[in-house]
């Protein structure tokens, strides 16, 4: 067992002392290199046509810059590492929570519910809010009546068009708005609940898995229950 108060250093007793150091003695050896380079060059050059002091500076300040962009990459990289330890923090503490999505289908569990909203663009006449199995089976239609423009939440009960309740399973849910004789099909909006996150996935690098729904990328997400 390592004794903690056999070293001042803390990052020894983690076993990272070692690397710390051989990082540093990487950066401290590429410095003596670069001197020894030029000693010799200064050594070996010829007395009657020395090294002209513009070549000499050039070489220094292209070590300096290419020694500047090894560092400026370190700390972005860790920067970088930073956010996604946050990012991924954050959505950890989504699972077993549900989220709102732009998706069009749903899990519902026994005696629940599906919850959702549409966005309206402008008012509508009619707004019509049908339900379908995994089939493509018709389940439930419901009609919302005129809406104005703007957010429209609605729930689905879970019961069909005959009055039963229907059993738990994977449902899809259309938004059709309805003004004189034409009408159209919204994007539908549902809340599902996150059973699981996934790094490295997704164009943030986090991916949700979203029961009825598939995995989304964690940017997606408007709205958190």
């Amino acid at each position: 067992m390592i004794n903690p108060l056999a070293s001042n250093n803390p990052y020894e007793s983690l076993g990272l002392g070692a690397a710390q150091e051989e990082k540093k003695d990487q950066g401290a050896l590429g410095l003596e290199q670069f001197l020894k380079i030029m000693t010799t060059q200064l050594q070996s050059q010829d007395p009657l046509e020395p090294m002209d002091n513009g070549d000499f500076l050039g070489q220094i300040a292209q070590f300096s810059t290419v020694t500047g962009i090894d560092n400026l990459n370190e700390s972005f990289n860790g920067f970088s590492n930073s956010i996604t330890s946050g990012q991924a923090l954050q959505a950890g503490s989504l699972v077993g929570r549900e989220v709102l999505a732009p998706v069009s289908s749903g899990y519902l569990e026994t005696g629940s519910s599906i919850k959702g909203r549409v966005d309206l663009p402008t008012s509508t006449s009619a707004l019509e809010i049908t339900v379908t199995d995994d089939r493509g089976q018709l389940v439930r239609t419901m009609e919302m009546g005129p809406q104005a423009s703007g957010p429209v939440e609605f729930t689905w009960d879970g019961i069909n068009n005959d009055g039963d309740y229907v059993q738990a399973g994977t449902y899809s849910i259309s938004v059709i708005s309805g003004r004189g004789y034409t009408s159209e099909t919204l994007q539908t909006n549902l809340y599902n609940k996150v059973y699981s996150v996934t790094m490295g996935g997704g164009v943030d690098g986090l991916t949700l898995n979203l029961a009825g729904s598939g995995q989304l990328p964690f940017s997606s997400i408007t709205a958190i229950k």
